[in-house]
């Protein structure tokens, strides 16, 4: 008889321990999910800095036409604005690289110059190109502060092609496909400006 008691009880108790531990992972999910959203935001973000803007672009992603580019193509962009004033546009770009498609995050500011390029997805040769989803990125970090129009045009490609840039180590076609994809999301904003950077620029 004592067993049987001892039996219930503990199953009674082990039923009020997973009823409460439901109930608080109920209660605190909305909060988790909240601060894990901030967390994958500040991720995909950390092209700009925090302190340059005060919305969440990811939750308000622009509608954009003619996404088809010379050398890639546009997946998604987003606008960061500070009290309501754009300061940037992040456009999501594909291209194919050596190996399969790159994905891209090409940060802008308001006056079309490059702020930050992030590595999003890639499939190059690792130690070659694939080299260029290393966070933070040294050979990205060197075209911020380029435009549309500086380099010219022909200066948009590798050194050995004529151009400007020096290439990731035996990874040329990682490389051009790169530096084709950022000079087309330049360009792309220069042509839609207005559209991206709405009626508060």
């Amino acid at each position: 008889m004592n067993r049987t008691i001892s039996s219930i009880t503990l199953l009674l108790l082990a039923f009020i321990g997973i009823g409460a531990t439901y109930l608080v992972q109920r209660s605190n999910a909305p909060q988790i999910a909240a601060e894990q959203r901030l967390i994958d935001n500040r991720k995909l973000l950390d092209v700009i800095p925090a302190e340059s803007y005060d919305n969440q672009p990811l939750e308000q992603p622009l509608a954009l036409t003619d996404i088809a580019l010379s050398h890639s193509t546009l997946a998604g962009g987003y606008r960061a604005t500070k009290g309501g004033q754009p300061v940037a546009v992040l456009l999501r770009s594909l291209t194919e690289g050596y190996a399969g498609v790159i994905e891209l995050l090409i940060a802008i500011d308001a006056n079309g110059k490059l702020l930050g390029v992030k590595t999003l997805k890639q499939t190059e040769t690792p130690a070659l190109g694939g080299v260029i989803g290393d966070w933070p990125n040294a050979w990205l970090q060197a075209f911020a502060g380029k435009s549309n129009h500086e380099p010219t045009t022909a200066g948009w490609a590798l050194k050995k092609d004529h151009g400007q840039f020096d290439q990731m180590a035996g990874a040329t076609i990682t490389s051009r496909a790169a530096i084709n994809a950022i000079h087309d999301a330049l360009r792309y904003f220069d042509e839609h400006r207005v559209a991206l950077l709405g009626s508060g620029a």
